[in-house]
């Protein structure tokens, strides 16, 4: 059996440090929104926080590019430095309270890169869910070579109908050291985190999802897939790069121990009950009623029995669009990304809930198109049978349910 996952060893922030400071929502989230990280920074103040050491995407458009990214690597530096992590080797089991009071459990450990491929058809036993978008990795990517730390926003997903497994560990919570238990800023809800040192039982039970009888029960194929990427697939895309990239520098004794080999992220059940798929609405900035009606003309010609509800200043339009939700949206998508190709000011945003896709389009006289959802019972059979999904098809929860930055791990000089 390959060692897909590896047991990591993670840095927390000590005691002293405000956790409700130090842990900040993924920069993925509210790129639309300045307000909200203007707010955000002013909460955390002086304070440590992850937030220095990211790069919100709401900023990737502006000025000083390379100067936020030299400061997110020296501010990594100086943490280490300064000696305001404790460390531990095993895994985190998690228990997310959502803003709606909703409970989620993750386990965070580490995979291999080597087993992640996020092309549309791979025989990898990590795969993307949704389209990678190469375009936006390069920044991503600027930013993790020269990093010396690496945290997570990903959200892996496992199938483990019978819940034998993250399930069953929360069961013996009172058994395991608290790592942490503190309210997120922003509405964020609340975490708690457990610290897991025996980690082989859990390995051997995850490493049995890949039995050929249950794969042929569970997808009529025994095509391999072992994990599929719900959030943060560019951030683990970028991970990828940068590992293909280092790994041709190294000696051949450091190829399998070297930590920039492995990415940190939280594995969630996707029958997890608090799990619930939400979609990727769509604001269209540079464009208006010419390009409603483009939309509605094409997809006319679809024959769709089903229909998407899009907004433009004052008034409200109806798209017909497929009854099946994955085609539909990649019906939607194809036809915008054509459109775009002849109109270059038109700017495509995504935005997560429907009262944040309506502030947005209204704020930027932007048209807003709200998205059909998926079901998320049927993700594995799809990954399985037919490759990826379009980008940004679907969110698992609202932007305030998003995996918030807190575990790190040193990840070494990079070349």
């Amino acid at each position: 059996m390959k060692n897909i996952i590896k047991v990591p060893k993670i840095l927390l922030p000590k005691g002293h440090i405000d956790k409700s400071k130090w842990s900040v929502i993924a920069c993925d989230q509210f790129t639309s929104q300045p307000d909200y990280w203007q707010k955000l920074a002013d909460f955390v103040g002086n304070s440590p926080s992850t937030l220095n050491i990211i790069f919100p995407e709401v900023y990737l458009e502006g000025k000083g590019k390379q100067e936020r990214i030299k400061n997110i690597n020296s501010n990594m530096a100086y943490y280490l430095k300064c000696g305001i992590f404790d460390e531990f080797e095993g895994f985190v089991l998690v228990e997310r309270i959502t803003p709606d009071g909703q409970k989620r459990l993750g386990l965070v450990l580490a995979v291999d890169l080597e087993e992640y491929d996020y092309t549309p058809e791979n025989n990898a036993l990590i795969k993307a869910t949704e389209k990678t978008v190469v375009d936006r990795l390069p920044p991503r990517i600027e930013v993790r070579k020269g990093a010396c730390l690496e945290l997570p926003h990903i959200m892996m997903l496992m199938d483990d109908r019978k819940q034998k497994i993250i399930e069953k560990l929360y069961e013996s919570r009172e058994f395991f050291e608290v790592a942490y238990d503190f309210t997120l800023n922003m509405n964020g809800g609340r975490i708690k985190g457990y610290k897991i040192a025996n980690c082989a039982p859990i390995i051997d039970k995850l490493n049995a999802l890949l039995d050929k009888k249950s794969l042929i029960e569970k997808y009529g194929s025994d095509k391999p897939i072992l994990f599929a990427v719900g959030d943060g697939n560019h951030s683990l895309a970028t991970a990828k790069e940068c590992w293909n990239k280092l790994k041709k520098t190294l000696p051949k004794d450091q190829l399998t121990s070297h930590p920039a080999r492995y990415a940190l992220c939280e594995l969630v059940n996707l029958h997890d009950r608090s799990l619930q798929f939400q979609p990727i609405h769509r604001v269209v900035m540079g464009a208006g009623k010419e390009f409603i009606d483009y939309m509605s003309k094409e997809l006319e010609k679809l024959d769709g029995k089903s229909q998407v509800k899009v907004i433009y200043k004052d008034s409200v339009y109806y798209w017909k669009v497929s009854e099946n939700p994955s085609d539909a949206i990649a019906d939607i998508q194809k036809l915008m990304d054509d459109y775009a190709k002849a109109h270059k000011e038109m700017v495509i945003d995504y935005i997560h809930g429907d009262g944040h896709l309506q502030e947005v389009a209204r704020t930027n006289d932007g048209v807003g198109v709200f998205m059909p959802c998926l079901e998320k019972d049927g993700l594995f059979d799809y990954v399985v049978r037919r490759g990826v999904l379009p980008r940004k098809s679907f969110s698992m929860g609202h932007a305030e349910d998003k995996r918030y930055y807190l575990e790190c791990r040193y990840i070494g000089e990079r070349k």
